[in-house]
């Protein structure tokens, strides 16, 4: 099978190499899937995963890519809950070779069935993103209706699909960016936008939540900003300065069957917009993520066509 490797941990996505690689294994409560769309992370390549097993083991080269969208071809011995020939989307393993294949063995509990009216590129959007953004809103920021969240990265993958779901619980969403996002985040439901490069981040006042995407000196300066009893969520590092009174709590994505086919739903309904930027074909995946052009919404990998 076709498929994008990865060996050599300093070279980051420069080291994108097309080959040639077996039929992946079924094991125990797996599904193969024929990847159709996948997504990519860039940040990856600095996870211990990507470069090692469950054990600790090398297992150079490696396939990268945690987010796809496909048809099931094969089950493992004991898989329940899903079909051959069944259309799924979620998250590969993240210490087995990934969706940038055409190809993958996946555990069923990490996909979901995928609609048929909902495309393959749109749904490899969705599983990391649309996950994180729950989960770090929800169960770990517990934002409720009325409350104030400030976004940081909120053009992002995961910050655009937070804004839209912080402001369906009716909460205030302040999202910070770039000054390019402005319009875009004001559509999808921001109440106000902050340009981080040229606009002071101490205006916002103060917030129930801060769910931080940036890291750096900007999760540093925020925690100022959380009122008594608030919360300082992040994905971007371990938190350096937590609030005065309040939590402080980084977390790494889970898969969550249910709570994908609930986003899968919103997407169906309208209530939700995956922000997808450029889909391109499996061989020019290199050339994506190294061209230096950013691009609004999240590179999509066509691997197979529909």
């Amino acid at each position: 099978m076709r498929a994008i490797t990865v060996q050599d941990r300093d070279a980051g996505v420069a080291g994108f190499t097309p080959a040639e690689l077996p039929y992946p294994h079924a094991a125990e409560n797996d599904v193969i899937v024929r990847v159709h769309a996948a997504g990519f992370t860039p940040g990856e390549l600095s996870w211990p995963a990507t470069w090692t097993d469950r054990a600790g083991r090398d297992r150079t080269p490696s396939v990268p890519g945690h987010e796809l969208s496909g048809v099931v071809t094969e089950l493992g011995y004991g898989t329940t809950g899903l079909s051959i020939g069944q259309r799924v989307f979620g998250m590969a393993d993240w210490a087995r070779d990934g969706s940038l294949a055409e190809y993958t063995a996946v555990e069923a509990r990490n996909l979901a069935p995928l609609p048929t009216d909902i495309d393959h590129t749109v749904a490899a959007a969705l599983p990391i993103s649309g996950l994180t953004a729950w989960q770090g809103l929800f169960d770990h920021g517990r934002v409720s209706t009325g409350q104030t969240v400030l976004i940081h990265g909120a053009g992002g993958g995961v910050g655009s699909i937070a804004v839209q779901l912080a402001r369906e619980v009716g909460a205030r969403v302040i999202g910070t960016g770039r000054a390019a996002d402005r319009e875009r985040m004001l559509e999808l439901g921001a109440d106000t936008f902050l340009d981080v490069q040229s606009e002071r981040l101490e205006d916002v006042g103060e917030v129930d939540v801060v769910f931080d995407m940036i890291g750096g000196d900007v999760h540093a300066r925020s925690a100022a900003l959380v009122r008594a009893g608030g919360t300082l969520v992040t994905i971007a590092m371990p938190p350096q300065v937590r609030p005065a009174d309040g939590r402080a709590v980084f977390f790494v994505v889970e898969p969550d069957r249910v709570r994908l086919a609930d986003l899968a739903e919103r997407v169906r309904s309208g209530r939700l917009k995956p922000i997808i930027g450029t889909v391109v074909p499996l061989a020019e995946a290199r050339a994506a993520f190294t061209s230096g052009v950013r691009t609004p919404g999240k590179t999509i990998i066509r691997v197979t066509e529909d």
